[in-house]
């Protein structure tokens, strides 16, 4: 399966903007993009004017790169939200913000949706009863996800549970810490999704 195996920290510097790809390190001091706030390679600090193309670009990648999805998977993302009623941009982002690594991330399970892909490719949840492993599964309103029990020793879950109240979590899931699970009340509006993407550069940039 293909992925991304470079440097992360590399990736947020070429989008100049933190994407929170590691965690704790993405709130401290020892972040490269504090230091080195421009592209990476010898050229990056004499950057030519971004065209309207190249802005639509970067802002696909940028986003490509906060949800972890590689770009056959996000193209499929995004013909899905041109099929969906409504506003396609919107769709495109509650696609994503719906996945279950995702979830696992936003409520505080996991430090980086990184990592939160990892637990849920190694099977430590239960959706609806049932085991998922796949990171890409899309969570639905009144969904109920649970840790594995038999997973709530390992030290990720301790760490989890022993700094869940810390994180802000998003009010279309709550968070029950006594038994390590996630209710989805509903499907996230736009409004209440805090990714700061200008969605509607990726519908012009797919739209050409």
């Amino acid at each position: 399966m293909a992925r991304y195996t470079g440097a992360d920290c590399k990736r947020c510097r070429r989008e100049k903007v933190k994407l929170f790809l590691k965690g704790s390190k993405c709130d401290g001091p020892k972040c490269p993009i504090e230091s080195r706030p421009y592209p990476p390679g010898q050229h990056g600090r004499g950057r030519a004017k971004e065209s309207e193309y190249l802005l639509q670009m970067r802002e696909k990648q940028k986003c490509a790169r906060i949800y972890g999805v590689l770009e056959k998977q996000f193209r499929g993302y995004y013909e899905e939200a041109n099929r969906k009623q409504g506003k396609t941009a919107e769709n495109l982002l509650v696609l994503l913000e719906t996945r279950l690594d995702n979830v696992v991330f936003r409520a505080g399970f996991a430090k980086s949706r990184d990592m939160a892909r990892q637990l849920v490719r190694h099977g430590h949840f239960i959706v609806n009863g049932k085991k998922v492993n796949i990171p890409s599964y899309r969570v639905s309103a009144m969904d109920i996800i649970d840790v594995l029990p038999k997973s709530l020793d390992l030290t990720p879950f301790i760490v989890a549970s022993a700094e869940l109240g810390e994180k802000a979590v998003p009010a279309w899931m709550e968070v029950v810490g006594s038994q390590m699970r996630i209710i989805i009340h509903s499907v996230p509006a736009r409004a209440v999704i805090d990714t700061q993407i200008q969605e509607q550069l990726i519908v012009e940039l797919y739209s050409k």
